[in-house]
């Protein structure tokens, strides 16, 4: 009886616990390249990014479902990644979950940009300037700080109003903020 359930769905268990494998181990490297090549990597992406990213699914794809997919590897695939997810969503939520998001980055406080946060989150000053003009700044006085989040978005606080010290709470360069920026602790 379980063999003709195996036949009928094109997929044996030995190959079910292959799809399972390889689909686990496509989400753990995908995760670690996300986090090695920074935030930047999933943010605002050119036509040609958008281009090898549809070709890197198609080869992803093919790597978890083997060399004959079917219906049902696909459907193995599909909620192994889903409940990859799911552990992930709630280690995130743990303790020690914070080692699983990346942190954001100060690029500006008030007027200075700060170069070295440039180089570290892959920002060149064209991009931030780009930024900036998008947020209607026209002048670098009107700037408060420019964050890279950890979503890989970049966030543009005006000047006028001042910053609760609670939203800053995982920048580690805080120390840069000039005090008058911050609504005092």
């Amino acid at each position: 009886m379980w063999n003709n359930l195996w036949t009928s769905l094109g997929i044996t268990p030995i190959d079910a616990l292959w799809v399972v494998i390889s689909s686990f181990g496509i989400y753990l490297v995908f995760f670690l390249m996300v986090r090695g090549f920074g935030q930047r990597a999933l943010a605002s992406w050119s036509t040609l990014d958008k281009a090898i990213v549809i070709a890197l699914g198609s080869v992803l794809g093919r790597v978890i479902l083997g060399y004959t997919p079917t219906l049902a590897a696909g459907i193995i695939g599909l909620a192994t990644m889903f409940v990859m997810l799911r552990l992930e969503g709630y280690l995130r939520r743990s303790k020690r979950g914070a080692y699983l998001t990346s942190k954001p980055i100060l690029l500006m406080a008030g007027e200075q940009v700060l170069s070295g946060a440039l180089r570290r989150a892959r920002i060149q000053d064209d991009e931030l300037y780009f930024k900036l003009r998008q947020a209607g700044i026209r002048n670098f006085s009107e700037v408060s700080l420019v964050i890279l989040e950890p979503t890989g978005d970049v966030s543009v606080l005006r000047r006028g109003k001042q910053i609760d010290p609670v939203l800053l709470r995982r920048i580690e360069d805080r120390a840069l903020i000039p005090k008058e920026l911050l609504i005092p602790e």
